[in-house]
């Protein structure tokens, strides 16, 4: 081969990873998807070659050996350290000359703004939000759960939900319509059946996420339990939107604040609107927006920001992803 393109581009989720090979120009000339990127549950090591083998799918389509950039948007990636351990792990590769990982959260950041200025805030599994500017400041939080002071996120929403079905139905707590619907979610008369049947796995861990839309659909039926989960939830989005742009010294000016990940980009009606109405009360200026947009667009456009491209390949780029 021996032809060397721009930009290896990465998004590498939980449960996917996306990565595209760019040229200069903006020219994306292959892209793969692989499974997801799971260091703390395989090691690094594993992690990255289950990687590696998506990166040679995309090398071969393009017709290339290596890059000049890597541009890596990895998940886990929750602390500076993280990240700095993953970028060495990077380099050793030698997919490219220049290796950059960033917390994933920053490539849908990047893929809902014109230049790295903003703020997103993301929930999916879990919560998180970032903020950048063009001159290199950025926001940031640990964003590791509960230990760093984390609320929410489809997951989080998950246990909540439980922990008040399973006290309304002994008791302990207050009524609330949950009781009966989570359990039969899964085709349960109770809560202590589904409680049995989680604890004894006899539904398997990962399917808890789906008791978040159980969550909603309760909440959009009126229970106020429910309802009051989902407007802690629109809180704790805002909460992390204002510090972040205060941080940053956007909080006065009109600066975009994009909304992403599963929960949020579903725009619930009462979640949406809750937010949309705190910003409006903190942060009049911000400007939300859902992002829809691939994230491997976003680590795409960080690597052409980090090339110093020009603003007509940066739109080349963005055109070829919001055509898929």
């Amino acid at each position: 081969m021996g032809v060397t393109a721009r930009v290896l581009a990465v998004d590498a989720g939980n449960s996917k990873t996306d990565v595209a090979v760019v040229a200069g120009d903006g020219n994306v000339l292959a892209t793969a998807r692989g499974g997801g990127f799971r260091p703390p549950a395989v090691g690094v090591r594993q992690a990255v070659d289950t990687l590696a083998e998506t990166v040679g799918r995309a090398f071969a389509a393009a017709g290339v050996d290596s890059v000049d950039h890597v541009s890596a948007c990895l998940a886990n990636a929750d602390l500076p350290v993280e990240e700095e351990q993953l970028a060495a792990a990077l380099h050793a590769r030698a997919w490219g000359a220049t290796v950059v990982v960033r917390n994933d959260t920053f490539a849908i950041l990047r893929a809902g703004v014109e230049e790295p200025r903003g703020v997103a805030v993301v929930c999916g599994a879990g919560i998180n939000c970032v903020g950048m500017r063009p001159d290199g400041r950025i926001a940031r939080f640990p964003a590791i759960g509960r230990l760093s002071g984390d609320w929410g996120g489809g997951w989080g929403l998950a246990e909540e939900a439980v922990w008040h079905a399973a006290r309304a139905e002994d008791g302990r707590g207050g009524p609330t319509a949950l009781a009966r619907t989570l359990p039969a979610h899964f085709g349960l008369g109770s809560m202590y059946a589904l409680i049995e049947a989680l604890h004894l796995q006899h539904i398997e861990d990962a399917r808890r996420h789906e008791l978040t839309p159980v969550l909603f659909a309760t909440a959009a039926d009126g229970d106020p339990v429910a309802r009051a989960l989902v407007d802690r939830l629109a809180d704790e989005v805002v909460v992390m939107a204002v510090v972040a742009l205060t941080r940053l010294d956007l909080l006065d000016e009109e600066a975009p604040v994009l909304l992403g990940g599963g929960v949020l980009a579903a725009r619930h009606p009462q979640l949406d609107d809750r937010i949309r109405e705190l910003l409006a009360e903190r942060a009049p200026k911000a400007v939300p927006r859902v992002v829809t947009a691939r994230p491997v667009l976003g680590s795409a456009l960080l690597g052409l920001d980090h090339e110093g491209a020009p603003a007509w390949a940066h739109a080349r780029v963005r055109e070829f992803y919001e055509g898929v």
